[in-house]
């Protein structure tokens, strides 16, 4: 998708970017990097949060300090035709949101899946058993009426599978715009130089697509997998480095990081094909070493693992492509932000 001119805004205008307090996730992240973007680029753009304990002001995660010098919550919102809202598509941010009439509103589909789950397109009623059905429409308000999406006028999309989903939905070409992310500074400084001597390790995200995963584990025994979970940002990165292979069969509800963070580390990248997976403009990495999750795969699965642990030097040629990819996201970031809110 060709991005053009998209939001106006001028010196004056104020950029409200709502963001849930204290969460250390891609999501987040993301928004303080486009107030970063903005802000250097002299406009008045204010990370501003919800979600927070009012007797605690540390509402800024430590490793997102770096992007912001202050903030805003809700309350300070100023309600004009000159100003912007820009809020992630979570249920709580949208509905925040709704509460404004004046300011410009902008929806930024960081995760298609977070909204599916949470405004009612979902799961077959035999799934949940009717009477929890009910409760979940009754209680969750689960069921949530499309068409106020559609009135909203501007919609960004973090991944070519956000596009899809909108037009999917009826969301004009002219009310979408291309706005992905990059991958933080002390990733994008790692380059094959740095690579330590590799481990016969492969790595996985316990909270993505651990059913599937744990299938594979249990076939795989002479295969050494650690789970990444319990560790620091520094640890995490010491674990990739070391590492031959991070598999992700996951939902993939946008451009995860993940996956991006181990292919610069060195590792080769497995993936089912659910969500951005499924999509080479998100994850560009050759067809072999994607795989639909089903049972059948699961030799495959292996013997392309055991492939890269045994040939990793010939393996991780083939992820020379993703790397350049995902080294040139900031500057492409950078572009299209001056493309759609400023040119």
């Amino acid at each position: 998708m060709k991005n053009r001119k998209f939001i106006n805004i001028n010196e004056n205008s104020k950029i409200y970017i709502l963001c849930p307090a204290y969460i250390k996730t891609g999501g987040p992240e993301l928004l303080h990097q486009l107030t970063y973007e903005l802000n250097n680029n002299n406009y008045n753009a204010y990370i501003t949060y919800y979600g927070f304990d009012e007797n605690d002001k540390n509402y800024t995660c430590p490793d997102f300090k770096k992007y912001i010098d202050s903030f805003k919550t809700i309350k300070e919102i100023d309600d004009n035709d000159n100003n912007i809202i820009i809020s992630p598509e979570s249920v709580t941010a949208i509905k925040f949101m709704e509460q404004f009439n004046e300011c410009k509103k902008v929806i930024w589909w960081l995760s298609v899946d977070n909204f599916t789950k949470h405004f009612g397109i979902i799961k077959p009623i035999q799934t949940f058993g009717i009477k929890r059905f009910i409760k979940l429409v009754l209680d969750r308000k689960l069921i949530y009426n499309f068409k106020k999406i559609k009135n909203v006028p501007y919609h960004l999309c973090q991944s070519h599978y956000a596009i899809d989903f909108l037009k999917l939905k009826k969301i004009s070409n002219e009310n979408i715009a291309y706005l992905s992310d990059y991958i933080s500074k002390e990733y994008l400084e790692i380059n094959e130089k740095d690579w330590p001597k590799k481990e016969n390790i492969v790595l996985y995200n316990p909270k993505k697509g651990y059913k599937y995963t744990k299938k594979i584990i249990n076939q795989a025994k002479n295969i050494k997998f650690i789970p990444i979970q319990n560790l620091t940002t520094e640890e995490v990165k010491s674990l990739l480095l070391k590492s031959k292979v991070y598999i992700d069969f996951g939902n993939h509800p946008g451009k995860d990081r993940f996956p991006r963070e181990a292919a610069v580390c060195g590792c080769c990248v497995i993936t089912g094909k659910k969500g951005s997976a499924n999509y080479h403009n998100d994850v560009p990495i050759d067809d072999e070493f994607k795989f639909e999750g089903n049972k059948s795969n699961i030799t495959s699965i292996i013997e392309k693992i055991n492939n890269c642990l045994n040939d990793y030097d010939n393996e991780i040629k083939k992820f020379e492509e993703y790397r350049e990819f995902i080294y040139g996201e900031k500057d492409n970031f950078k572009k299209d932000v001056k493309t759609i809110f400023m040119d």
